[in-house]
């Protein structure tokens, strides 16, 4: 039996580690819009956009909460040509129910593609950098 080709999101377009959010949370550059909020860096590495999902239990149960990564995978994946490459991105999730339907996956489809691009054309002031910071990543409660 010959198994059709994964959908499915490869892990090079994946944030997966803890230390490749802190990167992108500590750049703090970001846009929201709704329900959603798109935190972005430069790409440790060329190449494609990548995606990480942040989506916490004050958003709903584990029905609702795995609905909204389905929907922003889908997305992502839809979109990806689209978003500027070499840059990181992580989707965090407000409270609010999961878009439906087409018209929903179209909807989300624009906004990370406006988000993207929003947090991408925005200049970027140089701040001090204060090493011990960056050395030891701080603990969120």
């Amino acid at each position: 039996m010959v198994r059709p080709p994964s959908r499915g999101l490869p892990k090079t377009a994946r944030l997966l580690r803890p230390s490749e959010f802190d990167r992108v949370f500590r750049h703090r550059s970001s846009a929201a819009d709704g329900a959603i909020v798109v935190h972005g860096c430069p790409a440790a590495a060329a190449g494609p956009a990548r995606l990480g999902l942040s989506v916490s239990r004050r958003v709903g149960n584990a029905v609702e909460r795995n609905r909204w990564k389905r929907r922003l995978r889908e997305a992502f994946r839809a979109v990806r040509e689209r978003l500027p490459p070499d840059q990181d991105f992580v989707v965090v999730v407000r409270p609010a129910p999961a878009p439906a339907g087409r018209a929903g996956a179209a909807r989300m489809e624009g906004l990370l593609v406006a988000l993207a691009e929003r947090i991408v054309g925005r200049p970027r002031h140089a701040r001090p950098v204060d090493a011990a910071a960056d050395a030891a990543p701080r603990r969120r409660r």
